[in-house]
């Protein structure tokens, strides 16, 4: 027994066991080796997104997210759209937001860079349709994963993720 990592295999069977066109999101708990700080736990909350289509381009992805981030955090806040690598996707891409505690000027939540990314994503590979059943010439895809933890702490000012799992209902009680 493994603990989940990332939710891309729920992902993979998804396409396995559906025809496009497929959109789905599919949440999970995932658990990490990783250094616990204000912007990291080691278990947090994904929630992995995909699109299969005919003619589905870098473009939706980009609006999509864009729109999501327009609702979620309201039109005034700044978002950061730039190239990174993640396993599965070619190209690959990074969504950040302007942080909420200093609003883009630099502190210690966000690494005195104004950001705090929300989301890798990219364009499905075609390798990754093709072992799925699904025709890379007739169909393009994109996928996402977002780390839903820190979506309350972009939204709410929030300056350590750790409040999220405190119990504190002194914090809690404020939403």
């Amino acid at each position: 027994m493994l603990l989940h990592t990332h939710t891309t295999s729920v992902t993979a069977r998804t396409l396995a066991s559906m025809k496009p066109p497929i959109r789905v999101v599919e949440p999970g708990r995932i658990y990490r080796y990783e250094a616990v700080d204000a912007t990291h736990g080691w278990m947090f909350h994904q929630i992995d997104g995909i699109a299969v289509d005919k003619h589905i381009t870098l473009g939706d992805l980009k609006g999509t997210l864009y729109e999501f981030a327009r609702r979620y955090f309201g039109n005034d806040r700044k978002t950061r759209f730039r190239c990174d690598f993640f396993p599965f996707v070619e190209p690959g891409v990074e969504m950040a937001i302007d942080c909420a505690i200093c609003h883009g000027a630099g502190c210690r939540l966000c690494g005195g860079s104004g950001w705090i990314e929300i989301l890798g994503a990219g364009m499905t590979h075609p390798r990754v349709l093709q072992r799925a059943g699904i025709d890379p010439n007739e169909y393009t895809s994109f996928a996402f994963g977002i780390g839903i933890d820190r979506l309350p702490m972009l939204r709410y000012g929030i300056d350590d993720i750790r409040l999220l799992y405190g119990s504190d209902l002194r914090f809690m009680r404020q939403f």
